[in-house]
């Protein structure tokens, strides 16, 4: 894939995952700093609460990639048809363990609205929302849905709103598929 910006739009879980495309030189971390974490969550409208005005920090980055590594690990193994890890599921529990969700009450004048809030600093925070994220993905029945990208330098998972969706993006490596089949095509027939 040559384009390793990060890729939005997919269930949070699928979109985290994301963050470690292939580029040309290899695999890629689009979530290496604090500074390139600080612009993905401005890209993730979901974590915007529970981000606020924080900015992030090494730690809270660790507490991340951990987060990304059991998510990826499960979706992986399901991907495959095989059962997640005992060990990624249990990090994924631990995750969520450390920073509950508490529904907030209040009255906007009309309604009684609630509104979800956490403990603790940004990054287990994060790592709760994003693990909550992650149950939401692989415990509905849509995951069986679950595809890799068709293309060769691409390894981005997605869930398929149309069975016949083959790429991560129709833009991104749908379009170099296109190009590189009329390019093959107009080349035999030279």
């Amino acid at each position: 894939m040559s384009d390793t910006g990060p890729l939005t739009g997919e269930p949070l879980a699928l979109d985290l995952v994301n963050t470690r495309p292939l580029s040309g030189d290899g695999p890629v971390d689009l979530l290496d700093t604090p500074e390139r974490l600080a612009s993905w969550l401005d890209l993730e409208p979901a974590l915007q609460e529970e981000v606020g005005d924080a900015v992030p920090t090494a730690a809270d980055l660790v507490a991340v990639h951990a987060v990304r590594e059991h998510i990826d690990v499960a979706v992986h193994a399901l991907l495959h048809g095989t059962r997640p890890p005992k060990t990624a599921l249990r990090g994924l529990t631990e995750a969520q363990r450390a920073a509950p969700a508490v529904w907030e009450l209040d009255w906007d004048g009309a309604a009684v609205i609630a509104t979800a809030r956490r403990g603790g600093r940004l990054g287990v925070r994060l790592a709760a929302r994003l693990a909550e994220a992650a149950v939401d993905l692989l415990a509905q029945p849509a995951i069986r849905r679950l595809r890799e990208c068709e293309a060769d330098d691409c390894v981005m998972l997605f869930l398929p709103a149309h069975p016949r969706r083959r790429w991560c993006s129709p833009t991104r490596c749908g379009n170099r598929a296109r190009v590189a089949r009329y390019y093959h095509r107009h080349k035999a027939s030279s």
